[in-house]
């Protein structure tokens, strides 16, 4: 309801600065759009959150706007925002680029924008991806990374045989032979665990496997201090957040609001807001609305 008011308040505003000077939409109120603005998310808690912050900062520029309820997977997401049922939804280039077009093997994040930017296809557009990125990356304790001299994957290779990695079962088909092309790496053992959850952060921290396959905004890497391995040759593809929408749907107001807010999403920044919502339990509205207010 708030934000509904929000867009009819600012819309009165506007009415009565009509007769001065031409109205920037982003500095003196004026709508984003005349429609709302329909904001989709996966259903995990980062997803949700960027969904949050998208809305808030779309509020706070004066438009519209109504977050949905997050679904189950990103075919679901695509659906909706094919059909109409969302307008707006966060997503992350290398995954998004890989939903779209399987056989696209770029890694780098200015390769993988330049395909989306046509791989999208006519109904939907990307806006500028953010800095900050949500991705798969090796870790280490600081104790293993002093014993076996641990900074990249490039110095993991040769100790690879050595050591015993924790990861979902499918990081064995997709990375293990891309890992060993490119780094020489091949694990003494491959425990199937889950995907970045408890079972893999058990594994790590009990020394049942000395490296784990985590996501770079989890809590879980500074909490216990893991050491994160570097990735010279981007094994992992980028995964910027990257805003995805209808075309035809957001208002130039609406992008430039959108691309303002990403260019201040690191994944620092974001990695320390989802710890607040999985570790301190907050609510994701009101983490969302500090992190517009500290980044506007």
């Amino acid at each position: 309801m708030k934000r509904n008011l929000a867009a009819v308040a600012v819309l009165v505003v506007a009415a009565v600065s009509a007769c001065g000077a031409p109205a920037d939409p982003l500095k003196n109120g004026a709508p984003v759009t005349d429609k709302t603005i329909h904001v989709g998310s996966v259903d995990f808690p980062e997803n949700k959150l960027l969904a949050e912050i998208y809305a808030a900062v779309l509020d706070d520029a004066g438009a519209e706007v109504k977050v949905q309820s997050p679904v189950s997977a990103r075919e679901v997401m695509l659906k909706g925002l094919k059909d109409g049922s969302f307008t707006l939804v966060p997503d992350y280039s290398g995954n998004l680029l890989q939903a779209l077009d399987s056989s696209n093997t770029a890694t780098k994040s200015e390769d993988i924008f330049a395909a989306l930017k046509t791989k999208v296809g006519p109904d939907l557009e990307v806006l500028e991806p953010a800095p900050g990125e949500d991705k798969d990356v090796l870790v280490v304790t600081q104790q293993v990374a002093q014993q076996f001299g641990l900074k990249s994957l490039a110095d993991l290779g040769p100790k690879c045989s050595q050591l015993t990695l924790a990861a979902a079962g499918e990081w064995k088909t997709r990375w293990e032979a891309k890992i060993k092309q490119l780094y020489g790496c091949t694990f003494k053992e491959i425990r199937s665990t889950d995907a970045g959850g408890p079972v893999t952060l058990d594994a790590i921290k009990s020394g049942t496997a000395q490296v784990a396959n985590l996501f770079t905004t989890a809590s879980a890497i500074g909490t216990n201090n893991f050491v994160q391995l570097a990735d010279p040759k981007n094994m992992y593809p980028a995964q910027n957040i990257i805003p995805l929408f209808k075309s035809g749907k957001l208002t130039d107001a609406a992008k430039l609001a959108l691309n303002q807010i990403s260019k201040k999403i690191t994944t620092e920044k974001l990695a320390a807001a989802v710890k607040r919502i999985e570790v301190d339990k907050e609510n994701p509205v009101d983490v969302a609305a500090d992190f517009v207010k500290q980044n506007a």
